[in-house]
């Protein structure tokens, strides 16, 4: 509930997340300048454990899950996620209320001699928490080596040098965010690297029967967004893709219709399915369940079942 005029935002704590956070705040105090906000930082499991690989964590929510517990139990009124960090099943008592305009999704490079992906030695040595990236970068240079690398974004990039790394891969909308884009060496290309499905946008995430807030939260909406990401979010649901599984995914729109790209690839990045489809934007969920179905069975369902049982005899080590 609404404690008067103020409206409770739940947020990540980290640098980044509270960027995120404020600019949301920012804009809805721009439509609504007689609410006051107040912001609740809140930890979660992909916060707190920071010495396993994201893909041997498992289960899904591991970004989001504690903020939307505190959303149920009415301690906040609204929850900031990066889109990519929220599952495509959420819970049945809430709901997005808004997808803000989304930043630039391209992926990255920040690399130690400043150079593109093409120009790094032979056998380089680069950080990502991402089987995604992982895999896109093998497919590109199978000789790259790629090591794990977790935390916030300062601290990734403190490890560029702690780590004695060639170079690491974030996303672009971050670097952007905190204004760090000084740092970047290249932005991936889509042909090179798709990236993760919602990277690059906001999801603002409320109770379904909180009138009142999603009727605040609805002015921040972006259409276009919005139905890029439903289209994204769609293949993702089809595919059950999750941090274990490599899937990159881009929505953009065009006058009336929607085009979607996709790739599934095996972690070594030795086989890789890719693949388009497009149509009206009132249909961006079929889209995104046609082309999913489309890949399934041109390989990416055999894929996705061997990656999923490394995962459970990865997970049996921990």
């Amino acid at each position: 509930m609404v404690r008067g005029k103020q409206i409770i935002v739940g947020s990540r704590g980290s640098k980044l997340a509270l960027i995120q956070t404020n600019w949301v705040i920012s804009e809805l105090k721009r439509l609504h300048p007689g609410l006051e906000f107040r912001i609740e930082k809140i930890s979660t499991k992909g916060d707190k454990v920071t010495d396993t690989p994201l893909s041997r964590l498992g289960g899904v929510g591991l970004f989001t899950k504690e903020l939307e517990v505190a959303l149920i139990k009415e301690k906040i009124d609204i929850a900031v996620h990066s889109a990519k960090d929220v599952p495509t099943e959420i819970h049945e008592e809430l709901t997005i209320g808004a997808t803000p305009e989304r930043e630039d999704p391209h992926d990255a490079l920040i690399s130690i001699n400043n150079a593109a992906l093409e120009k790094l030695p032979d056998n380089a040595r680069i950080g990502t928490s991402s089987l995604r990236r992982k895999a896109q970068l093998l497919a590109f240079r199978p000789d790259f080596k790629i090591l794990d690398l977790r935390g916030n974004l300062d601290t990734r990039l403190k490890k560029l040098e702690a780590d004695d790394l060639d170079a690491i891969i974030v996303a672009y909308a971050g670097l952007r965010r905190m204004n760090y884009t000084g740092q970047i060496s290249q932005i991936i290309p889509f042909d090179i690297m798709l990236p993760a499905v919602g990277q690059g946008s906001l999801c603002i995430e409320i109770r379904k029967n909180d009138t009142h807030i999603k009727k605040i939260v609805s002015g921040i909406d972006d259409a276009k967004t919005r139905i890029a990401i439903e289209a994204e979010r769609s293949l993702l649901a089809k595919l059950q893709g999750g941090c274990q599984v490599p899937i990159g995914a881009y929505a953009y729109i065009q006058g009336n219709k929607v085009y979607l790209d996709a790739i599934i690839c095996t972690v070594d990045g030795g086989h890789v399915i890719q693949d388009k489809h497009s149509g009206d934007t009132n249909q961006a969920a079929k889209i995104g369940e046609e082309l999913a179905q489309r890949m399934l069975e041109n390989g990416g369902e055999r894929i996705l079942h061997e990656i999923r049982q490394k995962f459970l005899e990865s997970i049996d080590h921990i």
